[in-house]
């Protein structure tokens, strides 16, 4: 069905580079052109639109997009109906999720968001940062921030609800964290219309699913090597691995291949090991996606 499109909204600002990434070990080639809101991509039924994450539920929601990549936060800040199709943990410096704290300058006498009661909180999630005090039975003044939230606080604000991945912005700005507000991670969204449309879905699937092997292969390699059958019990309890290592017979009778994957970090003390054990013609090679 060439004449179908699948209009994919690809997340603008941090979280872009990271995405084409993402996509590329995927098997998809998206690309960028300067000034262009409409990403390239290798697939002539998919049609990308650059949209800021903050953005991105609603135009889903309202059908603009059939599918697209945002993170939860944004899901709960809209509160938009969309179906979560898949959950992808990766931001722009690490494979963590993200989270939003309640911050205060470090001499602030605040140790607790009850401390806030009747102060003044500055974020870009006033939704999320809303909620999150009435859940505390707190009532303070909060205050949209249209950027540069760390500096706010002590003159323009008491506090701060702040997005942060390791903390160094916050510590650069003499920030105390007193509390996580939300844990997020990107999902793959889709509009409800569109996901029960069986072409689409079949669509969004189907690019769920790489992505989601090339989330699991990243960090990850391939070992293979040929083990004398009398020393098979030894390399394999050297071996960690996803599931079972995979043994196969070889030409000479004595001997088997292995093959297997495991965390890239600990492939240099293995090989030594396996090595020991009796193992050899040892290759290690890369992953782009594990399909479980």
């Amino acid at each position: 069905m060439a004449d179908q499109k699948l209009k994919l909204g690809i997340p603008a600002g941090s979280l872009q580079e990271a995405t084409a990434e993402l996509f590329r070990r995927a098997g998809y080639r998206l690309s960028f052109a300067p000034r262009s809101y409409y990403p390239s991509i290798d697939d002539e039924e998919i049609e990308c639109l650059l949209i800021r994450a903050q953005e991105m539920a609603r135009y889903v929601q309202d059908g603009v997009l059939d599918a697209g990549l945002t993170g939860y936060d944004w899901i709960l800040e809209t509160g938009a109906d969309v179906h979560q199709v898949a959950e992808l943990v990766f931001s722009r410096s690490s494979l963590k999720p993200v989270r939003w704290v309640l911050c205060v300058p470090e001499d602030s006498p605040v140790q607790s968001v009850h401390d806030l009661e009747g102060k003044r909180i500055a974020t870009e999630a006033v939704g999320l940062t809303k909620h999150y005090l009435a859940k505390h039975g707190v009532h303070a003044k909060v205050e949209f921030s249209w950027g540069a939230t760390e500096v706010k606080p002590p003159r323009l604000a008491d506090a701060i609800v702040e997005v942060t991945e390791t903390g160094s912005s916050l510590r650069a700005n003499h920030l105390r964290i007193v509390d996580e507000v939300l844990e997020s991670t990107p999902r793959l969204i889709a509009n409800h219309q569109s996901y029960a449309d069986p072409w689409k879905r079949s669509k969004i699937d189907d690019l769920a699913l790489m992505l989601q092997g090339a989330m699991a292969a990243m960090g990850k390699v391939g070992l293979m090597m040929n083990v004398p059958k009398s020393r098979l019990p030894q390399v394999l309890a050297i071996l960690p691995a996803l599931k079972n290592p995979t043994v196969s017979d070889l030409a000479d009778k004595d001997w088997v291949a292995v093959n297997t994957v495991l965390d890239e970090t600990i492939v240099r003390h293995i090989i030594p090991r396996l090595k020991e054990a009796g193992a050899c013609g040892i290759v290690e090679y890369p992953l782009t996606k594990v399909i479980e």
